[in-house]
């Protein structure tokens, strides 16, 4: 699943990823063909689909009520601003797929004032994207995660979820690349309600996300390295290096954004990527990710980890 959008984002300060991961997964040695997901090193995008907003989206109603206040009564302050710290992604989802990206973390809901029929993705303000189904192409498989879907539009959601590519959840096992081909599968979809997952065999349960919830690096690596420490989930399971700004570090740095941030920390988060390993160990990780992925060699240095399952 993915969306279509109905205009450009206006962020686009990052150059057009590469296609040289394009379909890494079935370019893997055949022997990891049959290791399941949760033991492969994945690459995810953290909010994918805020490359879609712009000055115009609404801020969402499930913000703070000052927030939305000052939206109303000083948008041509607040919105920008907002603009700022809440755009995670410049590529648009065919190229976040391209790059390598094969966890989409797709936050849905209603524009109350829009019609109910229509869809939106939103991350503080909505998106000019409305939610459409696609129908994968080629081979490779895609973990979504879906948070924040209101009631009203669970059931276009579930039902469209009912089409093809859909792999049913696996209760025993988390399946291999080689299993999900076999049966021309290729879209996990995971949903955070567990009475929608429980009446519907399409859905998965929620996938685990490690968020720190940090503004400096080495806080926020050292956060991953305690979850580390606790174990890993038993099945599949994400380790986010997405930093996170706060209203005092805002203050302080007017004139930055979010992409100054994450670009600020990530010599030191993609070094610590590096220096992981997939694997069914208590402290592998599993999938890793991140914001603006086309900025770095992120998604290649996610995916590089597979080899170290060959060794030995």
């Amino acid at each position: 699943m993915g969306g279509q959008v109905s205009s450009p984002g206006s962020f686009r300060g990052l150059p057009c990823a590469s296609k040289a991961n394009a379909d890494w997964m079935s370019a893997l040695s055949s022997r990891l063909w049959d290791v399941p997901l949760h033991q492969l090193s994945i690459p995810g995008s953290h909010d994918t689909m805020t490359y879609c907003l712009n000055k115009k989206s609404p801020i969402s109603s499930k913000e703070p009520r000052l927030l939305q206040l000052l939206g109303r009564a000083l948008p041509c302050v607040t919105l920008p601003v907002v603009l700022r710290w809440s755009t995670t992604q410049v590529l648009s989802v065919a190229e976040q797929l391209d790059a390598g990206v094969r966890y989409l973390d797709l936050r849905i809901a209603h524009v109350e004032s829009g019609p109910e029929r229509n869809l939106h993705f939103v991350h503080m303000v909505y998106t000019t994207a409305l939610v459409e189904m696609m129908t994968p192409k080629g081979t490779d498989t895609r973990p979504l995660r879906q948070t924040h879907i209101h009631s009203r539009q669970e059931r276009s959601i579930l039902s469209a979820a009912k089409s093809g590519h859909r792999a049913p959840c696996f209760v025993c096992e988390v399946p291999t690349l080689r299993q999900l081909w076999s049966r021309g599968q290729q879209v996990i979809l995971s949903y955070e309600d567990e009475a929608s997952v429980s009446q519907h065999a399409e859905l998965w349960p929620a996938i685990p996300y490690w968020w720190g919830n940090q503004v400096k690096p080495r806080d926020l690596i050292h956060y991953l390295e305690h979850m580390k420490s606790c174990g890993r989930p038993g099945g599949l399971f994400v380790a986010g290096i997405n930093l996170t700004e706060n209203l005092e570090f805002i203050l302080v740095h007017p004139a930055w954004s979010l992409e100054k941030l994450t670009r600020w920390g990530l010599p030191h988060l993609c070094a610590w990527v590096r220096a992981q390993c997939p694997g069914s160990a208590a402290g592998c990780t599993n999938i890793i990710a991140g914001d603006f992925i086309g900025a770095s060699g992120f998604v290649s240095d996610v995916i590089g980890l597979n080899r170290k399952l060959l060794r030995g």
